[in-house]
């Protein structure tokens, strides 16, 4: 199937089957039986708590051939089990491997049929993430990504409040996601566009979400941690729009770092800062009143915010509700071309 018939065609889920089991008691709704291949990646512990705190899920246990990562969540609670028992007890696979496995660890979960939550980023190629779209659709299974920050209360109403036009006409977006990662660690960064493809693609996500597809992109992916490793550990991507830019900036050289991340919209008639990303803060700042907001500076808190729960609850109850996730097929591939051009790796006539 070509690209061009899939983003045309094949993306509606609309007969994808229900799984809902109610139990005898009226609105009694029996768990989805959940799996993890691989725990390896460094948000799956976080997930695993996640999904064990949830009512909506029944974690059949976890696949990972490393002893020492699987005892990390067997301390949890989480039963060891065979790839083949995983596959076969669970409705829906959680992808939790290394980013150089989430390709083939999707591929084996969707070419059994189960719907599967994939971790970012999801393949380190087009056509593999494109393959694994298609066998979505073809074995009519949800195929969620890990970006996550899609259900964060502070970006989405930034995107909200730019998207409605509060503030203005956006022409600039600045985005920035760091941390410290220790030279024992490097290692594990060893992947094309090394910090921007693993870490950078959290903030990419909102600014396709918001802008869509950049008309030029341009990188500087560079090694500057003094290391003799050649990794790609302090990168910065510039997306060009008609009439915006977004400016995107990832290292794994910043102490703390992590305070220091955040997304800021600016608009003809204001801006929007979200910072500190978690817990989020949202500042606003417009010119003239404008929806909700009133002129002037104003500072928005939300309540607390779990980040990985939202999105499995968002994924049981597409499932069981035969609809739909929130992000289309659509938007997904998009991010993935943008990414993967942020990182370096261009389309035929794109740059």
């Amino acid at each position: 199937m070509r690209r061009r018939e899939f983003i045309g065609s094949a993306l509606a889920l609309a007969a994808m089957p229900a799984i809902r089991v109610v139990g005898e008691e009226i609105g009694a709704v029996v768990p989805l039986k959940v799996g993890i291949l691989g725990g390896t990646h460094s948000h799956g512990l976080a997930k695993a708590k996640a999904l064990l705190a949830s009512t909506d899920w029944n974690v059949v246990g976890i696949h990972e051939p490393d002893e020492k990562v699987r005892g990390r969540y067997e301390e949890l609670g989480l039963k060891a089990v065979s790839q083949e028992e995983l596959l076969e007890q669970s409705e829906v696979i959680v992808i939790e491997s290394e980013v150089k496995d989430h390709y083939r660890h999707a591929k084996i979960a969707l070419s059994a049929e189960k719907h599967v939550h994939l971790e970012k980023p999801p393949a380190e190629t087009l056509a593999e993430f494109q393959e694994l779209q298609i066998l979505s659709v073809a074995n009519k299974k949800l195929m969620q990504m890990g970006y996550m920050w899609r259900f964060n209360p502070g970006i989405n109403a930034a995107l909200e409040a730019a998207a409605k036009g509060y503030l203005g006409a956006v022409y600039l977006v600045r985005a920035e996601i760091n941390k410290l990662v220790i030279r024992e660690e490097r290692g594990e960064w060893n992947m094309r566009g090394g910090t921007m493809f693993e870490l950078g693609c959290h903030v990419i996500d909102p600014v396709v979400r918001l802008l869509g597809r950049p008309e030029n992109v341009t990188t500087h992916l560079k090694t500057s941690g003094g290391e003799n490793d050649r990794i790609t550990d302090n990168t910065v991507a510039v997306f060009d729009y008609p009439t915006a830019t977004a400016i995107v900036t990832s290292s794994i050289l910043h102490p703390g770092g992590a305070r220091h991340r955040h997304l800021h919209l600016y608009g003809s008639n204001g801006t929007a800062l979200v910072k500190p990303i978690e817990q989020p803060v949202l500042e606003i700042e417009v010119d003239r009143d404008a929806g909700p907001y009133k002129k002037g500076r104003q500072i928005i808190k939300f309540p607390k915010y779990e980040r990985y729960t939202p999105e499995f609850k968002e994924l049981a109850a597409c499932i069981r509700e035969k609809r739909s996730l929130g992000i289309t097929p659509e938007n997904d591939l998009l991010v993935q071309q943008t990414l993967l051009r942020a990182c370096g790796v261009a389309e035929p006539g794109t740059n």
